[in-house]
């Protein structure tokens, strides 16, 4: 049995992919590691190569044609065969304690398992040697099984994103959930369309997924997503569309309220990476951006606008963007996310 498959999507990574998928190792034959090479042009393709042949019942390893990050994760998901499905970016790795601890619980589950497992990530500046770790101990009961129903609320600095979470395999295909191709940030959209599909979620208050920040050509690089912002536009799009909000309130008002926030915080780093940028083009592209929110839903348009953060980033002015402009800089100092 396969209780995790995780899919590591590669381009370029020779560098330090080793550092990825020999943390992953840990997990010897209770897990598969599904190396997908995307058309890499350096030795990432003969370094995954080594590793299947070193560890066959372990590691597979897939060579494609470039399609970006989404096209990995979608390679993988058709192909996983582990009860839990979860992405590791192949310049990110697992805590070794954390591991372990995650995967004594899951051969201990009786019963039906979590359709959703919940646990912290860190980010880690390691080359600066600073770490800040994110946890939901304010949102979910701690090892105890719950539903949306349940939950508390969110910190301002808090979302589950795709490094924090971990389907069930059959959740994740139920619910459809593909990528586009060669678009960056796709990891959104991943992270929030199959939330309605997990009926229950289990949180372990363990640092288990370590985010590596510091490299210059990073997608969350402050200077990369400004160059890049016409994607994380059409991702905003594409989640803000994904799901039937009207019907996920009459079943979960709660997971409701954390999806709107969700589209509330993509709006948001949208919206004040068009306001660095400072053009007339980005902010026109504000606005249109904006505007198609309104055109697909006039009443989340309205809740985003006026009761969300994300309304702040809408603020008119010279004087609107520089409050908008400074909050950022402040919450960039303060979490370290970049």
């Amino acid at each position: 049995m396969k209780y995790i498959t995780f899919a590591v999507p590669c381009y370029n990574s020779e560098n330090y992919m080793r550092r990825c998928v020999d943390s992953l190792l840990i997990g010897g034959k209770d897990v598969e590691i599904i190396l997908i090479d995307d058309g890499s042009s350096d030795r990432t393709a003969q370094i995954a190569d080594e590793y299947e042949i070193e560890y066959p019942d372990i590691v597979r390893v897939v060579h494609k044609e470039n399609g970006g990050h989404g096209s990995g994760v979608n390679k993988g998901l058709e192909l996983a065969n582990g009860i839990y499905y979860k992405v590791v970016d192949s310049d990110d790795w697992f805590d070794k304690e954390s591991y372990q601890k995650l995967l004594v619980k899951l051969k201990a589950f009786t019963g039906e398992r979590p359709d959703l497992i919940v646990c912290n990530y860190v980010y880690d500046h390691l080359d600066e040697g600073i770490k800040k770790s994110m946890d939901y101990k304010n949102v979910f009961p701690i090892e105890k099984q719950c539903t949306w129903d349940e939950i508390g609320k969110f910190y301002p600095s808090q979302y589950l994103i795709m490094h924090s979470l971990m389907f069930q395999t059959k959740v994740l295909r139920e619910s459809e959930v593909k990528l586009p191709e060669h678009t960056f940030y796709v990891d959104n959209l991943f992270s929030y369309k199959p939330l309605p599909y997990a009926e229950t979620i289990y949180y372990m208050d363990i640092d288990l997924y370590h985010y590596y920040l510091g490299r210059d050509d990073q997608s969350v690089n402050e200077k990369v997503l400004m160059k890049r912002i016409d994607q994380q536009i059409l991702v905003t799009d594409l989640v803000t569309r994904s799901v039937d909000l009207a019907e996920v309130k009459k079943i979960h008002p709660k997971l409701e309220a954390y999806m709107v926030r969700n589209i509330s915080i993509m709006l948001t780093i949208s919206s004040i990476h068009l306001l660095l940028i400072d053009t007339a083009d980005s902010y026109k592209k504000r606005k249109d951006m904006w505007n198609h929110v309104k055109e697909y839903n006039e009443a989340l348009y309205y809740r985003l606008r006026f009761r969300t953060l994300s309304g702040f980033t809408y603020l008119p002015g010279k004087i609107g963007t520089s409050l908008t402009i400074g909050g950022y800089r402040l919450a960039k100092k303060v979490y370290r996310f970049q």
